[in-house]
């Protein structure tokens, strides 16, 4: 099976995931060739200013859209742990309410929600033009920046908040040596109806399996479900 079929397969839904970790190593983190580190950082750095130029104009947009809207800021800062467990924020158009967090601790029941998968299907914090850009992605484009700083690649694992890493368990190190991504595997493959242990498992697979060949096919999915949901 080559790496386009695996990796296709691997958009299964998976059920009970926790099994599927057996067969990775905690131990053994696999470590590619000079050539790829440094072939993907050029494309990293050449595929985010290219980006940023491009989506200049709608980034303004977007922007102005949020501050008129509420008065609000229009970045949402977010602390990430990342490549050998060095913390950094992580830029985001700001999508929910100005009291979000607030809002969580007033709703024990939704928090609980929360606290389970690190996500709400149907989160009632989110304002109106937040809907709009957590659907198409837009809400991420901020992390271009963060892509040209160095901390964060187009590809790559889940960006975790540093509370998450304990859900790793034994696979923490190896989640800590990779940067994490803007988009992966589990972006493309089902990114709304997976428990948090099957995402554990697609960050674990692609850290075992990563290539340029492969990171050029999760950059084409994304492209193409992106123009899917801005209906392009």
């Amino acid at each position: 099976m080559n790496q386009t079929e695996k990796y296709r397969a691997s958009q299964i839904e998976f059920e009970h995931t926790s099994p599927l970790l057996d067969d990775v190593c905690p131990d053994i983190i696999r470590h590619p060739s000079r050539f790829f580190f440094l072939t993907k950082r050029c494309i990293d750095v050449l595929g985010a200013a290219l980006a940023l130029c491009l989506f200049f104009p709608l980034l303004i947009l977007i922007a102005l859209s949020i501050k008129l809207d509420d008065g609000g800021p229009v970045l949402h800062l977010r602390e990430i742990v990342g490549l050998n467990g060095k913390h950094f924020f992580a830029l985001k158009f700001r999508t929910m309410i100005l009291d979000a967090d607030e809002y969580l601790q007033r709703h024990p029941d939704l928090l609980q929600l929360y606290q389970k998968n690190m996500k709400l299907m149907h989160d009632p914090r989110v304002t109106q033009i937040g809907h709009f850009l957590r659907k198409t992605s837009l809400d991420e484009l901020p992390q271009l920046v963060n892509v040209l700083l160095g901390q964060m690649s187009l590809v790559g694992p889940r960006m975790i908040h540093p509370d998450e890493l304990v859900r790793y368990g034994h696979y923490a190190n190896k989640r800590l040596s990779v940067k994490p991504g803007m988009t992966g595997l589990w972006q493309i493959c089902c990114r709304w109806y997976t428990s948090y242990d099957a995402r554990i498992v697609f960050d674990m697979h692609y850290i075992d399996t990563r290539t340029l060949l492969l990171d050029l096919y999760i950059l084409c999915k994304t492209v193409k479900v992106f123009i899917v949901h801005t209906g392009a």
